[in-house]
């Protein structure tokens, strides 16, 4: 071991030859390469983050899904406290009302598909023997026998890969397994998002460093109230979907009117891309129940309701609050769906507009003329002051 003066001579030298070897490089390359190194951290921690989440999904879903409602419902809480309720009992109301809506719409929707499903399984019948006779006149002149030789083959290929169908019915086994857990870990956590959200933010800048943490909580306000504008606005643009296919639907005597709807309604939290797939089952419904003419004027019914949702109630409905490009829309949907299926495609939206808006926020820089110092939040027993109109959990 060398003795100090000579060990920081070596280290001197070091950094001078680094340097010269650096300046002996264009200016372009030397930048270039600082950047590429710094991005390859990100993506590489990017990655890992996406592994732990994809490793708790059982976890983070049921949170994830609480943190939505917890965003919804939030308003509501704040406008009762305000007007005197105790924070437990509004809390307390929200949940069942929200609770009560949902098993109301379920049953609505369980007993139209009960009083329906005799009528859909006659006009299916009708259906499949008007397909029968139009194969057999066709340019394709597919006979009866030859049709249902095609059909006993594809029986025999369900029973050869009846072990791969097994293994999938175990999957969904494992998943209903598991329905009942999640749920009421959703109830759970977004009953305590509810009642005691800004302690938990509180708790969580804390962990910042104390020079960070007025960013940090300016940022995560930022992002919380755009994903309270988020869900709002997806509901009532999810709600004008359904209800505008369901009348094209009832006017065309589509059977089960009431479950085309809400599966609009569930596929449009999905934005741009859900309201148009669940559009073209309700298309293909028509087609194949009422005619191929009315089943062209559910598709232009849908082709409507899609442009309103696009030029009228998006840009009415969300305006300001969250500025995401169509394009980064659809892509992230993609990308979101790639990496974890349905949850990926429901929660890469709003997960896109809230690092939007925290990235917006962070590039302002407010917290520099607010009058609020980092030095502030320094005491661990500090608690970050809480808004009173409901944009913070």
């Amino acid at each position: 071991m060398k003795p100090g003066p000579e060990r920081e001579k070596d280290l001197a030298a070091g950094e001078e030859s680094s340097g010269a070897a650096a300046r002996q490089l264009p200016r372009g390359i030397d930048l270039a390469g600082q950047w590429a190194w710094r991005v390859m951290g990100l993506v590489l921690l990017a990655a890992v983050l996406i592994y732990v989440i994809v490793q708790l999904e059982e976890i983070v879903i049921p949170f994830m899904i609480a943190l939505l409602l917890a965003a919804f419902l939030k308003p509501l809480v704040s406008l009762m406290t305000s007007h005197g309720w105790p924070k437990w009992v509004a809390v307390l109301v929200s949940v069942l009302a929200a609770v009560a809506v949902v098993s109301g719409i379920v049953l609505l929707v369980e007993s139209q598909i009960s009083a329906g499903l005799p009528d859909v399984e006659e006009r299916g019948r009708q259906a499949f023997a008007q397909f029968r006779d139009y194969l057999s006149t066709s340019p394709l002149k597919l006979t009866s026998g030859q049709l249902d030789a095609y059909i006993t083959q594809l029986g025999q290929e369900i029973q050869t890969h009846g072990s791969a169908i097994f293994s999938g019915a175990l999957v969904v086994g494992k998943t209903a397994e598991h329905l009942l857990a999640g749920t009421m870990l959703t109830i759970f956590a977004m009953i305590f998002m509810l009642i005691d959200g800004e302690h938990v933010w509180g708790w969580t800048v804390r962990l910042f460093p104390r020079g960070a943490r007025a960013s940090a909580d300016g940022a995560g306000k930022a992002g919380w109230h755009t994903l309270t504008s988020f869900v709002r606005v997806q509901i009532l643009v999810a709600a004008g979907n359904g209800i505008g296919i369901g009348l094209f639907a009832f006017f065309l005597g589509l059977p089960m009117v009431v479950p085309i709807a809400m599966i609009v309604f569930l596929g449009s939290f999905i934005p741009v891309v859900g309201a148009i797939v669940t559009g073209a089952l309700a298309v293909l419904i028509a087609l194949v129940f009422v005619g191929p003419v009315q089943a062209l004027i559910m598709l232009g019914g849908v082709l409507l309701v899609h442009l309103l949702e696009a030029h009228v109630m998006q840009p009415l409905f969300m305006g300001a609050a969250v500025k995401v490009h169509p394009l980064a829309v659809v892509f992230a949907v993609a990308g979101g769906t790639f990496i974890a299926g349905i949850p990926g495609a429901l929660f890469a939206v709003p997960l896109v507009a809230v690092v939007n808006s925290m990235a917006v926020y962070l590039a302002a820089r407010p917290w520099r003329h607010d009058g609020v110092q980092p030095g502030d939040r320094d005491d661990p027993s500090a608690e970050v002051p809480a808004e009173t109109d409901g944009s913070s959990a």
